[in-house]
């Protein structure tokens, strides 16, 4: 019998780990991949929007000699969290379901050599992040393998037509690193420019790109459909075809809610945030939990490494029965 269970090794689940173990209560930690598995599917060459200490864990220092952490430091970093506070991470175990039994909950998992476990626990934190679940355009053609909802570097799409559909850092970061890679970038986005939360060095980039017509841009657009070697864009003059043996859809994830849903927990069909109490963030399902993004349903830009990290505290006082502490800062540059 654990005190706390976590779903989710992401720095957030980490983090609700962390606190627990402070406050003296046993806990596990399961992942259906290794630990923060999320930042394994970043691109190769990114850096996190966040400073170094605003994505710290636990009060260890995270140090680094650039202003913004990459990718590679992150994984190091958290990699040394876990075997600095010793915590218990059982990594390729994914949870099935959840049941509740009396004033505990059985945890049904099953490991990735075919092993079923079931494991006990009083309390239960859903930290899942949301990168297993990416949202669809729901198009023709989308399923076809030159078709990828990740994207990790431009190398491989060299001397080739490529088109990146989205609006926001991930579709234009990768649409500058695949014209830097050599590749003929079409970037495709329903809207008449770029999300609001463009990253400061990234839109500048972009827009030079654009004017010098190095990217081509179709604002305004929406894919009808996706063919081997060309995807069928409406534009507001009229449906172009668009010559493309990549397509990279970069239009974000949606949060992994399918255990919540399962246990019987209420999903706003707008939001898509778990019904749950904003100050403790147990669920409308008493000792079942939400950590991370997971807690602002659709709208993932709400919640960050830097502000989800504090949710385990929230989490923990709430069972100690103690006061819950106030919400962190946000850097200035989250802020604006």
């Amino acid at each position: 019998m654990f005190a706390v269970l976590i779903v989710g090794a992401g720095p957030c689940g980490l983090a609700a780990a962390i606190s627990a173990q402070r406050a003296g209560l046993s806990a596990v930690v399961l992942d259906a991949g290794a630990i923060v598995s999320t930042i394994t599917q970043y691109p190769y060459y990114v850096s996190f929007f966040s400073t170094a200490e605003k994505l710290s864990l636990g009060g260890v220092p995270f140090v680094v000699s650039a202003d913004k952490p990459t990718r590679r430091d992150g994984l190091a970093y958290y990699r040394a969290i876990v075997k600095n506070f010793a915590l218990d991470v059982r990594q390729y175990e994914r949870v099935l379901r959840l049941e509740r039994t009396g004033d505990s909950w059985l945890v049904h998992s099953l490991t990735v050599e075919g092993a079923s476990r079931t494991t006990e626990a009083r309390s239960v934190v859903i930290a899942t992040g949301y990168f297993g679940s990416p949202n669809y355009l729901k198009v023709p053609g989308e399923e076809l393998p030159h078709v990828r909802h990740v994207y990790r570097e431009g190398h491989g799409a060299f001397d080739q037509d490529v088109v990146v559909v989205g609006g926001g850092n991930s579709a234009a970061e990768a649409a500058l690193d695949l014209w830097r890679a050599g590749a003929r970038v079409t970037l495709v986005h329903f809207g008449p420019t770029f999300d609001k939360r463009i990253k400061p060095w990234v839109g500048p980039d972009f827009e030079n790109r654009a004017k010098e017509g190095a990217i081509a841009t179709c604002w305004n657009s929406r894919v009808v459909s996706i063919e081997p070697g060309v995807v069928v864009v409406r534009t507001p003059t009229g449906d172009d075809d668009i010559a493309a043996r990549f397509v990279y859809v970069m239009t974000g994830f949606a949060p992994n809610t399918e255990l919540l849903r399962d246990a019987g927990v209420p999903i706003d069909a707008v939001t898509g945030i778990p019904r749950h109490n904003p100050d403790t963030l147990e669920t409308a399902i008493e000792g079942l939990f939400i950590a991370g993004v997971v807690v602002a349903g659709f709208d993932a830009n709400q919640v960050f490494i830097e502000n989800g990290r504090f949710h385990g505290d929230k989490i923990v006082a709430h069972l100690l029965g103690k006061p819950v502490p106030p919400p962190p800062r946000l850097s200035a540059e989250l802020d604006t």
